[in-house]
């Protein structure tokens, strides 16, 4: 996105200088992502840059809202658990924006969707360190892909202080479902490294009373006081096969990192609540009056699905009259992603994810690292950009 750096980049890039950068990431875990990941990171503009963080802000200021739990309280239906012990504020948020044109050809952000969730806060790290080592004399080194400027090193420790704190790294767990099997285990292996964390299977968990277990590698029970959450309920809900003796809604005597309501709470079901020039318009499917007659300018989505599934971005009358429970669907106004970062062949297309984290110490929420997708399919997933180069996980480097 800006010019002489990109132009830089591209001149100097070699396609076996990025078969060694992937196999530098593949050596550090002796895994292979299971996800594209690009040849190029993104050069963000000063310009855009500040509108983020101005987006950010307007969002933040209805999460930060003393009614906001009030307000999505209506998030917690048909199986969506309410579980015990909810905490005040959200530790991780994602907010994802489609990087478009305005009217004047200004790159301008527009908020696709957004999660109180965990995202690669660890992959994400060692993603732009890596760039930095192999494509180094084409990013400058005053570019940071974290937006208020902090060091690789002090935002591995202020993760580090929010998850792990003064507790010993043994009794705290990421928890998830068969870990070495979801798409995003690179990035539990370098919270791993990073942290000293156990990643634990929710079917490894002992449960006496209201205490949580694991068995170490030398057979000992060692008592957990933290869960890291990274369990999609969307899938725990479909794994029936799954033996396990904790349930989310067992009152336990853990610290969640990431208590698991926020996935509810800040989620699609946010969308109708904001407002402002970097949201698109979007009304819960229950609620909705009349139907727009430009559908096209629509997509249409679950409230609850992971990935992109079920999203419906050729809308008819016939699809939105079709559907029954129309309570657990979402139509908004599309976002026209711009064409704008320069490849080998067409003109690539964004998203950016910017990472927020509550800092405990200062009781704030910070914009503290990024993730991004390029594309130059019809959407961002991969089965729109199979085949194609330049596209994949990504991340950007503000410009300074």
């Amino acid at each position: 996105m800006i010019d002489k750096n990109r132009k830089l980049y591209n001149e100097q890039f070699t396609e076996e200088k990025y078969q060694v950068f992937l196999q530098d990431i593949i050596n550090q875990f002796q895994y292979v992502p299971q996800f594209k990941i690009s040849e190029t990171p993104a050069f963000i503009p000063k310009e855009l840059k500040n509108k983020l963080i101005e987006a950010c802000g307007e969002i933040m200021a209805t999460i930060n809202q003393p009614n906001f739990k009030e307000l999505t309280n209506g998030a917690f239906f048909d199986k969506n658990p309410i579980v015990p012990n909810e905490d005040e504020n959200a530790k991780f948020i994602q907010l994802d924006f489609g990087i478009c044109k305005d009217e004047n050809g200004d790159l301008v952000p527009k908020l696709i969707e957004l999660q109180g969730f965990p995202s690669l806060y660890f992959f994400q790290e060692l993603l732009g360190r890596k760039y930095r080592e192999h494509f180094g004399n084409a990013i400058p080194e005053n570019y940071s892909q974290h937006i208020n400027g902090m060091t690789n090193p002090d935002y591995i420790e202020l993760l580090r202080q929010e998850i792990v704190g003064e507790t010993d790294p043994k009794q705290v767990i990421l928890l998830e479902i068969e870990p070495e099997k979801q798409a995003t285990a690179v990035d539990f292996y370098a919270t791993e490294a990073k942290l000293g964390i156990k990643i634990l299977c929710i079917s490894k968990l002992i449960k006496k009373g209201k205490e949580l277990f694991y068995l170490d590698d030398e057979g000992k029970e060692v008592k957990v006081l933290k869960i890291y959450n990274r369990i999609i309920f969307d899938e725990l809900f479909q794994r029936d096969d799954l033996k396990r003796e904790f349930d989310f809604l067992d009152e336990v005597d853990i610290i969640w990192i990431g208590h698991p309501n926020w996935f509810y709470r800040i989620s699609k079901y946010t969308m109708p609540l904001l407002k402002g020039e970097f949201v698109p318009k979007s009304f819960y499917l229950d609620e909705l009056i009349v139907i727009p007659e430009d559908l096209e300018n629509y997509v249409l989505k679950p409230l609850y699905s992971f990935a992109g599934a079920g999203v419906q971005i050729h809308v008819t009358r016939k699809m939105i009259n079709d559907i029954k429970k129309k309570s657990n669907y979402l139509l908004q106004e599309k976002v026209a992603y711009a064409p704008i970062i320069e490849t080998m062949d067409e003109l690539a297309k964004c998203e950016i994810r910017m990472m927020l984290l509550h800092n405990s110490k200062t009781n704030k929420i910070e914009i503290v690292s990024n993730l991004m997708r390029l594309s130059k399919g019809e959407m961002v997933g991969v089965k729109y950009n199979k085949d194609k180069t330049w596209v994949g996980a990504s991340t950007g480097f503000f410009e300074s």
